[in-house]
């Protein structure tokens, strides 16, 4: 992975900021939250575009990026998707696909997944990023950085 660099690099970041699909939906905004979102910048807390993009921004600036997934929450893996027989999971024939769910793993730790498909003996689970593959845009502004 290549070195993030620019000036705001390790310090504590405050930005305000909306994301949008390609079609214009808006799937997040700190403005409606009326809070900006904190983070260190390049230590990984973000997507590595925001990252990016927020590294060498002025306070005061606002600009509009727009990533590909790689730049994201990256492109959807098979190896995500997780198939179990129904006996395994107790409750789980109460499910239809689409819904979303969270399994445990073997830290026992919850992580979110779709069910994609089921049927008598299996259900499947899909347990990429809501958002991988797609194309996302940010307007971003950065507030403090200290």
């Amino acid at each position: 992975m290549e070195e993030l660099k620019g000036r705001n690099v390790g310090k504590n970041c405050r930005t305000h900021y909306k994301g949008t699909f390609n079609d214009g939906t808006q799937f997040d905004s700190s403005y409606d939250r009326g809070e900006p979102l904190e983070f260190i910048c390049g230590a990984g807390q973000m997507i590595k575009g925001f990252d990016a993009a927020v590294a060498d921004m002025e306070v005061g600036q606002e600009i509009d990026v727009h990533l590909m997934p790689e730049e994201a929450y990256g492109m959807p893996s098979s190896e995500a998707m997780i198939t179990v027989p129904l006996a395994q999971m107790p409750g789980a024939e109460e499910l239809e696909a689409g819904a979303r769910v969270y399994l445990q793993n073997v830290m026992g730790q919850s992580f979110p997944v779709t069910v994609t498909e089921k049927n008598e003996e299996t259900i499947t689970f899909d347990a990429n990023h809501e958002m991988a593959g797609k194309e996302l845009n940010f307007h971003i502004e950065l507030v403090e950085v200290k």
